[in-house]
């Protein structure tokens, strides 16, 4: 029992077991709190490895045309030449 104050006990313990409430949630909603940051986290590296994966896509298929574009543009004779320098 709580020592006789002039606010009665009745509310005194209210106040007590309200603040045993609060001290006793404090880790779970800590370690929620926790789960949701670290949740959230892991699926922003997930949609920017997406979105990298993309863009490497395009920027790929960019270089494949140039490359191929830069060999048809070659004449035959100069692409020729370059084949036998190669295998020679």
């Amino acid at each position: 029992m709580a020592f006789p104050t002039a606010v009665n006990s009745q509310i005194t313990d209210s106040v007590t077991q309200v603040n045993t409430e609060v001290l006793g949630e404090g880790p779970a909603v800590a370690t929620g709190n926790l789960f949701v940051a670290t949740s959230q986290a892991l699926a922003n590296a997930a949609h920017n490895a997406t979105t990298n994966q993309q863009l490497a896509t395009t920027s790929q298929q960019a270089t494949t045309t140039i490359g191929v574009t830069n060999i048809f543009s070659l004449g035959a004779s100069s692409s020729g030449e370059a084949t036998s320098k190669v295998f020679a």
